[in-house]
């Protein structure tokens, strides 16, 4: 390898697709059409390290409105872990976000190597998993397909949720190819909405949110109805909502892997306990 061997840029289309092909590698089930969502969100948020023309190192530092980023899919392929590849990337990527609020999810073994980045924890999220098909009442609620509703309003309802403006990538999750995106929603607005979206290995809600437990129960059921039975199901939970971690043990899922969602400026003011499920531990 010669000096400089090693080359950091923007990602490729092709490239972002790689890049969720290692974190399906790594185990961390993507969604099967994440790719799209993913660059809409911020198309220069995405960085890719080359070694001698190869790409052996990933990470996205998506930019959302003015004040925030998220960091994610860091990996580098494990024959050249330890080597300085990924620290080289890291250092690009957090130039990137100079300035911002940055959270992340990170996994228990990274946790500590965050830290002395810079970030700390605010809370745990736990993916609870399960299968399709848990006997339960159909919703007794009115629940619509997300198609349904004019897009401003479903974004107003999102807003809350998020530190900063996703509009651009809320738009392409919705819609993505083989999603089903649903809400409650009436006469007095919007009060809930969910999307199951199909992942390399079953299926996957997320975002889930709802005004109450009820809502979240009645768009859980929906978006599980919509699914064939007996398939892996999965939900990403905040853990300090405990009627997020009851509605997933009620439908006989279990806790499967955990992450800290850590940030460098300190918590946002989220509404946890109307946040049933992540949309996605890579873009927050």
């Amino acid at each position: 390898m010669t000096p400089d061997a090693y080359r950091i840029h923007p990602m490729t289309p092709e490239d972002v697709a790689l890049a969720i092909d290692w974190a399906a590698d790594e185990g961390w089930n993507p969604g099967m059409h994440d790719a799209a969502s993913f660059r809409a969100a911020d198309p220069g948020g995405f960085l890719v390290g080359v070694l001698d023309g190869v790409p052996v190192a990933s990470i996205s530092v998506v930019r959302y409105g003015v004040a925030f980023g998220f960091l994610g899919l860091y990996i580098v392929k494990p024959a050249l872990r330890g080597q300085g590849f990924g620290w080289r990337l890291w250092q690009a990527g957090m130039a990137l976000l100079e300035g911002r609020n940055v959270g992340l999810d990170g996994v228990v073994a990274q946790q500590g190597n965050y830290r002395k980045s810079g970030f700390a924890p605010a809370w745990r999220n736990v993916r609870y998993a399960g299968v399709t098909g848990i006997a339960a009442p159909p919703p007794a609620l009115p629940i619509v397909d997300v198609a349904s509703l004019p897009f401003a309003r479903l974004a107003a309802y999102d807003a809350p949720f998020f530190p900063d403006d996703r509009t651009a990538f809320l738009r392409h999750w919705v819609a993505q190819p083989g999603a089903n995106a649903l809400a409650h929603a009436g006469e007095g607005g919007v009060g809930g909405y969910g999307v199951v979206r199909p992942c390399r290995t079953g299926w996957k809600i997320g975002p889930l949110f709802a005004d109450s437990a009820a809502i979240a129960e009645a768009l859980f059921t929906a978006l599980s109805a919509r699914l064939p039975a007996d398939v892996p199901l999965f939900l990403d939970v905040p853990e300090p909502n405990a009627a997020a971690v009851a509605l997933a043990q009620r439908h006989g899922m279990t806790a499967a892997f955990e992450t800290a969602r850590m940030y460098t400026r300190g918590a946002p003011a989220l509404p946890l306990a109307r946040l049933f499920g992540v949309t996605t531990f890579e873009l927050g």
